[in-house]
């Protein structure tokens, strides 16, 4: 027998991978949610708890070798929903959902785009988010894994969401119809960039939604702008998550492919997140 709030203390302090204090306080708030069903209010009320610290032995194993819980649980919140995840696609992340945030506040000021095309799906997170928050609007995702796709439809079922799914290589493959507005997160993290990334993204997050292939950091970006020309209705607008290190290279390619109103947004830590043109 324990209490709920002795517990989470003794699984803290058994966490030893190098987060923060707030990060490891928030994993364990996650793991003990999802396996007891009990709230944070009930984790610190310090109810009684016919279970054993020890219970919790293989989560702690895989947490303190850098697992990601959101894979150990098998599912991430974003923004208004509880997606499933697995080691196939991307966690999603806020930065996306600042994404989704400000195409769904273009859409509702704007005229509200009847066709969106989501490019590089991974989980659907951006995909079915938009359809649940824009419900006039048909919505297609593309991605080159099936594996992701796999994950993206079951998503779209549990959360009765309306989108239809496709597997295209965007890089040798065009888009497959017309549409007022297209968004991706492609791939954008380069090479050189993997010496400073965390381990709980570099080993276990799918490297094909991660990295540019090559040495060209801007690949995915000048593929879909370039087939997107052609599939985007007239007025229709292009949004994409960024590398916040290309941004000014990324506006300037976007106009060179003649779109207009090229703008670069910055998310909450004041770095180059979003890119938003029109046709």
């Amino acid at each position: 027998m324990t209490n709920s709030k002795e517990l989470f203390t003794k699984l803290v302090n058994r966490v030893t991978v190098p987060y923060s204090s707030a990060e490891i306080q928030s994993i364990i708030y996650l793991l003990i949610e999802k396996k007891l069903g009990l709230s944070r209010t009930d984790i610190l009320a310090g109810k009684t708890l016919e279970i054993s610290p020890g219970e919790f032995d293989p989560y702690i194993l895989r947490i303190n070798q850098h697992e990601p819980i959101q894979y150990i649980l098998g599912e991430a919140r974003f923004y208004r929903s509880v997606f499933k995840v697995n080691s196939s696609v991307l966690i999603p992340r806020p930065e996306t959902e600042l994404l989704v945030d400000e195409i769904c506040r273009f859409a509702r000021q704007d005229i509200p785009p009847k066709k969106i095309l989501d490019v590089g799906t991974g989980s659907g997170c951006i995909a079915i988010s938009l359809a649940l928050e824009l419900p006039e609007t048909s919505v297609h995702a593309l991605d080159i894994s099936e594996r992701a796709l796999t994950c993206a439809a079951e998503n779209a079922a549990h959360l009765e969401a309306q989108v239809s799914f496709s597997k295209v290589d965007i890089l040798m493959e065009d888009m497959p119809d017309m549409y007022d507005l297209i968004v991706s997160n492609p791939p954008y993290i380069t090479a050189a960039e993997k010496q400073v990334m965390n381990k709980n993204v570099l080993e276990f997050e799918p490297h094909q939604a991660l990295f540019a292939p090559g040495t060209d950091p801007l690949i995915f970006y000048r593929a879909i702008g370039e087939k997107a020309r052609k599939s985007l209705s007239s007025g229709g607008s292009l949004w994409f998550e960024i590398n916040e290190h290309y941004g000014v290279e990324l506006k300037i390619l976007m106009e060179v492919l003649g779109y207009q109103q090229v703008q670069i947004i910055k998310d909450l830590d004041n770095k180059d997140r979003i890119l938003k043109a029109r046709l």
